[in-house]
């Protein structure tokens, strides 16, 4: 299975959109996304596909395929090819437009109908290139866009203007402003659109830019000396060796060989306070270096890279459709068809009412051009996008737009204990050891046997307790289900582990780690994982905003409920197994709807069956690809912002929505009743995207939490 995904350029409404996905999917193509306010389409195929001939037939419907090296190629942007229009058709209207203001004086040449034939054709052969073709390919195409609507009306007032000069019907015949009107002001609406979609994918062009930087790589000359020489950060490859110096961009994942640096990795993450790396460290392509300088190996290439992913992931969701949406598609798909019936029954119900053909065919190029599709079509994608690309910059990356809207569902969020509410690190919290031995050999006994050790309460001891010397043993090794076992040149055999290994030589079970020689109890150790200093906030405010929690853990129950009393969560689940943990999670989401929170391998079925699975972004690899959401660096302090931007962003969906079939219902009618001329139904038409794109940027400033 390849997916393939294009930059396509042309598509001005919804059925844009849904004519290029019908077109790929009856050419076999799966899995077809097209975000209208992007341009993006990907799609899967299970087989050699011909892409020249799936290009070709896109283009034949009358929309252009933008190649990788224009998409992102550097220097100057190209002019937009509304705005272009738009200003080659300004003046011819403009001068047209002049003769309403009178007919003697100097502008009384305006008013010849052959003058103002010459000054509409320029205009009526512009637009009927652009609108005209794409209506034709449309209709061959038996999916009617927006074009066809703005091609008709344009049409049908030029015509009417034509045979009124030839036949020499006088001025009551001669509307060819409106033509040209009609086709310039929807020109500059169409421009306007451009402009403010554009201004929905700002966070995702942040992104982008970031993964364009140069890179100092480091090489070696046939003396083995050091070598520096610029390159496209693009150009590098795991393995090559770099050097990033203060003030630079990172230029690929790469890993710390030499130095220390201070890090901002705000773009990726939302913290604004630079992060202290060191040797061995990560350091993520993208993020900014604030000082220091560090020699470092490129672990992923670029297009393989975390902030490459992250862009991946946030371009398929915005094409992915939220079941809002598909009534919307619904509408749109029949939309035109509908209104060309209206306005032929404007016609007919003006004519027969007044017995003027020229006021009811204005009425009716009015109803027409007033039609407005598109608004319905950007009402989802322009608040996915926006709500996308906050979320991307707040560290929140959204699997699927349609989880956006899920979280308005969510009723109970279900915690994972460690790694999750907790940090995964423990430290030493109680000890106790034999009264003939000091703290100091108490240490040094525990750290000489657990640093063999990749257990993470191993970790944490010998974290907190390391030492400069430590004990020599002849063999050591690791009991799986016990501990550690050491024995000494002298015969004795030391002992670190669970309770297994001290079972005959005291009754208290309750600790994590026991000390043992030979037959003899030197003690035990207590270890405890450090709670996320924000996981209290979040609890907190979920309780605040009525939502349930739930912790649900493989741990045992004392000290989940230690925890759980600790952060105040309401229903401890503990020595849950992962089929355990799904069966928990499928009953908790059948009572209501809920997200889980995990980041462990063993998280996953149960991340997969919630409402909303949400992991961490340093969990494990499956628990992150099972997830729904992935919540970046110090991901469970954004949880609050994960579900408010989901509510947010489905409200104003709804809002969008609500606006735009309001529009069309007021919007028809009135210029159906002559309250509205055709050209100035072409700049309503066009503005009602814009208003309904600004709706959408308000969440950019809008106050989550």
């Amino acid at each position: 299975m390849e997916t393939i995904n294009w930059k396509i350029e042309g598509m001005s409404c919804s059925t844009c959109a849904l004519t290029i996905g019908k077109f790929l999917e009856r050419k076999g193509m799966q899995n077809v996304k097209v975000s209208l306010a992007s341009g993006d389409v990907s799609f899967d195929t299970a087989t050699e596909v011909d892409r020249g001939q799936l290009q070709k037939g896109i283009s034949d419907l009358g929309y252009t395929i933008v190649k990788e090296e224009a998409a992102t190629g550097s220097g100057r942007a190209p002019l937009n090819k509304h705005l272009g229009y738009f200003l080659f058709c300004l003046p011819f209207t403009a001068l047209l437009l002049l003769h309403m203001l009178g007919g003697s004086g100097p502008l009384h040449w305006l008013m010849y109908p052959l003058v103002q034939l010459t000054l509409c054709l320029p205009v009526f052969v512009a637009g009927m290139r652009f609108f005209g073709r794409s209506a034709v390919k449309s209709l061959l195409n038996g999916m009617p866009n927006m074009n066809v609507l703005i091609a008709i009306g344009a049409l049908a007032a030029f015509g009417y203007s034509l045979a009124g000069t030839v036949l020499q019907l006088g001025p009551d015949y001669l509307f060819y402003e409106t033509t040209a009107a009609i086709i310039t002001i929807v020109f500059l609406g169409y421009y306007l659109e451009d402009a403010s979609v554009q201004a929905t994918q700002r966070s995702l062009q942040a992104l982008v830019a970031t993964q364009k930087t140069m890179a100092t790589m480091i090489a070696f000359d046939d003396q083995h000396q050091e070598v520096l020489f610029p390159v496209e950060g693009a150009q590098l490859r795991s393995g090559d060796l770099i050097l990033i110096r203060t003030g630079e961009q990172v230029p690929a994942d790469c890993k710390i060989l030499w130095g220390e640096a201070g890090v901002d990795e705000s773009i990726l993450t939302g913290e604004s306070l630079p992060l202290e790396k060191k040797q061995k460290d990560m350091l993520i392509g993208g993020s900014l270096m604030i000082s220091g300088s560090v020699k470092a190996q490129v672990t992923a290439a670029p297009a393989d890279s975390v902030l490459a992913g992250i862009v991946k992931l946030v371009r398929q969701a915005q094409g992915e459709k939220p079941p809002i949406q598909q009534l919307a598609d619904r509408i749109s798909a029949v939309f035109v068809p509908v209104v060309l019936c209206l306005a032929v029954l404007t016609f007919l119900g003006n004519y027969f009412y007044a017995r003027e053909a020229g006021p009811a065919l204005m009425r009716s190029v009015a109803v027409l051009v007033i039609a407005c599709p598109c608004a319905m079509g950007l009402a989802t994608p322009a608040a996915i996008a926006v709500g996308l690309g906050r979320g991307a910059r707040k560290g929140i990356l959204f699997r699927n737009a349609s989880h956006l809207e899920a979280f308005r569902h969510i009723r109970q969020v279900i915690f994972d204990k460690t790694g999750t509410l907790t940090t995964g690190e423990f430290s030493v919290s109680a000890w106790q050891a034999d009264a003939a031995l000091s703290f100091q050999q108490f240490q040094e006994i525990a750290y000489s046997l657990e640093k063999y050790s990749g257990h993470p309460i191993a970790k944490g001891i010998t974290k907190e307790w390391k030492q400069k010397t430590s004990m020599r043993w002849s063999k050591v090794e690791e009991i799986k289900g016990l501990g550690m076992r050491g024995e000494t040149r002298e015969g004795d055999i030391y002992w670190a582990g669970s309770y297994k290994v001290a079972a005959q030589l005291t009754a208290d079970d309750a600790h994590n780690v026991y000390l043992v020689c030979n037959d003899r109890l030197l003690g035990w150790i207590d270890v405890a994982d450090t709670v996320r200093p924000e996981a209290a906030a979040v609890v907190r405010w979920l309780h605040d905003k009525g939502i349930r929690t739930v912790l649900l853990s493989g741990d045992r129950l004392e000290p989940c409920a230690r925890l759980a009393e600790t952060l105040g969560i309401g229903e401890v689940l503990a020595g849950q197994s992962p089929e355990q943990k799904l069966q928990q999670v499928t009953r908790l989401n059948q009572e209501m709807p809920a997200a889980m929170v995990g980041d462990g391998v063993n998280d996953a079925p149960a991340l997969a069956r919630a409402t909303i699975g949400l992991s961490m972004s340093d969990a494990s690899q499956l628990a992150m690809q099972t997830a729904d959401v992935v919540l970046m660096n110090r991901g469970l302090e954004h949880l609050p912002d994960a579900l408010s931007l989901g509510r947010h962003t489905f409200s104003t969906i709804r809002g969008n929505l609500f606006w735009a079939f309001f529009y069309n219902v007021i919007a028809i009618p009135v210029a159906a009743f002559g309250l509205l001329t055709p050209a100035l139904a072409a700049l309503v038409m066009g503005l009602s995207d814009v208003v309904l794109v600004f709706n959408s940027l308000r969440l950019y400033i809008k106050k989550l939490v």
